[in-house]
């Protein structure tokens, strides 16, 4: 029908202004059948344009699909933190978390927040059995099993360390700073211990093992991590932020996003160019058996705080290094004994530090193959993990299978990601007259087991599919002006030094005598809020390039005069 109404229309068209510029009618319409019988022809059934639903909800979900998009769609690593950073010129207001900084009851928290389900069968996966035959292991333990005693006594017994302790380390009060010291000393002892223990396996296991010769070791390297979390209930605040909003009213009491920043202090790591092998293949992690306990409460009430800081995604190296995936990476402890007895959660605090470690560092290395919070990893990434006081050891495996907990992703995700725990296990008894009482075999078989773990190249797979194929990191960007500026840039955003100006606030007398009882209406308005500026929103890029003076823009050169007063920036 529609066919045949154009078809008239266009025949009165043809016959009535062709008669008028002298055409043949006749050769007029026989042009015109020709033409709109092929076109009918070529369109057989009418195309219509999706019709999009136009509420609030519907267009925020639609714009943020296209900003993860944005972010999916840029070359390197440094221009993806870039971006994500992009909205917030101060920073984001985060939830950090810090690895030596865990409350009570916080496992749930840690569970949700990062979508992992902890195997309730305390002890390494099956996978480990089959890693190293008996006979060789036992071989391996009592070739290591003098060395690691002789680790021990000297640094317990020989080694002094009086003139290692600051002077100005601990406070006046005598039992205050004997407490302190003892807790320090340990940390010293066992960070020391963790060194030479990790050097006698090295010199051991790599004649025979040789992706330990190709293995890189960070000594207290900078871990960070940043991701999005979903599915929160609002504050009191926001609540009744969105009631005084008209067109918010009935948004009220939808779930929030929030951004959350991990800060790591692990005391070394080990890196390979190719990464572990997966424990479980991706498809099982889709499993609703393996369940991920419910956590929606502000984390306000497990006492952590909230800072404004630039996401940044740090794994202990920058990007382009050629080992970015993690073999073994060794934790303190010591903290616990800071924590009040009555909590009697020795075993709970560390499966959360295990978790929240393990995840970052493998969301961290995701990050610089391309992935990010909004971009799931294709493939599952995995990584040891051990947490000692240099006398008891705990050891963890975690892997990785999705990234995805922001917004409805936090609920409807059916990946999870799976960490493997094992209970404290002493490495030692006591030291009495520099010897070693009760070694335990069975941590050093364990610890073995984990440096025998050979890091494989997957075939097949594309690690960086995100990344451009010629330019995935910054390094890698021929224009030099470009390529030096994003990376002083990108070191000044991970730096996360505050900005050299305050960040605009709102002070209490002014909330009490300019906005809530307005007392004080002829005061000249000077802040950025009284002017309707929501300074917070301010974008990243959103401020005055560098000025050039004039003897720096070539006065002789014409062309390097028209260059502009100046600088130019190249955010993405």
């Amino acid at each position: 029908m529609f066919a045949h109404i154009r078809q008239r229309l266009l025949f009165n068209t043809v016959i009535k202004y062709g008669k008028q510029k002298g055409y043949s009618s006749t050769l007029a319409v026989s042009e015109v059948k020709s033409e709109v019988k092929s076109e009918a022809e070529d369109v057989t059934e009418p195309i219509y344009p999706p019709v999009k639903d136009l509420s609030w909800k519907a267009q925020r979900k639609r714009n943020r699909q296209a900003w993860y998009d944005k972010i999916k769609g840029l070359e390197t690593v440094e221009e993806k933190q870039f971006e994500i950073n992009m909205p917030r010129y101060y920073g984001w207001k985060s939830l950090i978390l810090k690895e030596h900084v865990i409350p009570y009851n916080a496992l749930a928290h840690a569970q949700y927040y990062t979508r992992t389900h902890v195997v309730q069968e305390s002890g390494l996966p099956a996978f480990y059995n089959n890693i190293v035959s008996t006979e060789q292991l036992d071989r391996m333990v009592q070739a290591v099993k003098s060395d690691i005693e002789d680790n021990i006594i000297f640094e317990h017994c020989i080694r002094r360390r009086d003139h290692e302790i600051p002077p100005d380390k601990f406070p006046l009060d005598e039992n205050v700073k004997a407490h302190d010291r003892k807790i320090y000393m340990e940390e010293v002892i066992s960070k020391a211990l963790i060194h030479r223990i990790n050097k006698t396996m090295l010199i051991h296991l790599a004649p025979e093992n040789l992706h330990l010769l190709h293995a890189e070791v960070d000594f207290e390297p900078r871990l960070e991590a940043s991701w999005f979390v979903g599915s929160l209930y609002p504050s009191t605040f926001r609540r009744l932020k969105r009631k005084s909003i008209e067109f918010m009213k009935d948004h009220a009491d939808d779930p929030i996003d929030l951004p959350v920043q991990y800060i790591g202090q692990p005391v070394m790591h080990l890196r390979h160019k190719h990464p572990l092998r997966e424990i479980i293949p991706l498809s099982d992690c889709e499993n609703p058996a393996l369940d991920v306990p419910t956590f929606k409460l502000n984390p306000g009430v497990l006492t952590y705080n909230f800072e404004k800081k630039h996401l940044t995604n740090i794994p202990g190296f920058w990007p382009g290094d050629e080992s970015e995936f993690g073999l073994l990476s060794y934790h303190n402890c010591t903290y616990l004994q800071t924590r009040p007895e009555k909590y009697n959660d020795t075993s709970t605090a560390l499966t959360v530090q295990a978790i929240l470690s393990s995840y970052s560092w493998l969301l961290s290395q995701a990050c610089y193959q391309g992935f990010s919070t909004f971009n799931d990893i294709t493939y599952p990434l995995t990584t040891q993990t051990v947490i000692t006081n240099g006398q008891w050891w705990s050891f963890f495996v975690y892997q990785l299978n999705t990234t995805l907990v922001h917004s409805e992703h936090a609920d409807e995700n059916p990946k999870r990601n799976i960490c493997w725990v094992t209970e404290p296990i002493k490495l030692f008894d006591k030291i009495e007259n520099e010897k070693v009482h009760g070694l335990n075999e069975e941590v050093l078989k364990t610890l073995i087991k984990f440096y025998m773990n050979v890091p494989e190249e997957r075939t097949g797979v594309d690690l960086k599919p995100y990344l451009g194929k010629s330019v995935k990191v910054v390094a890698d960007i021929e224009h030099d002006e470009r390529r030096n500026w994003l990376e002083k840039q990108y070191k000044y955003l991970v730096n996360n030094r505050p900005r050299h100006r305050r960040t605009p606030e709102i002070y209490d007398w002014q909330k009490i005598y300019l906005i809530r009882f307005k007392t004080r209406p002829l005061d000249k308005k000077r802040e950025p809020w009284q002017f309707g500026v929501k300074a917070y929103k301010r974008r990243l890029d959103d401020h005055c390039p560098p000025y050039i003076p004039r003897c720096l823009r070539g006065a002789k050169s014409p062309k390097m005069r028209q260059k502009g007063r100046f600088a130019k920036t190249y955010y993405p």
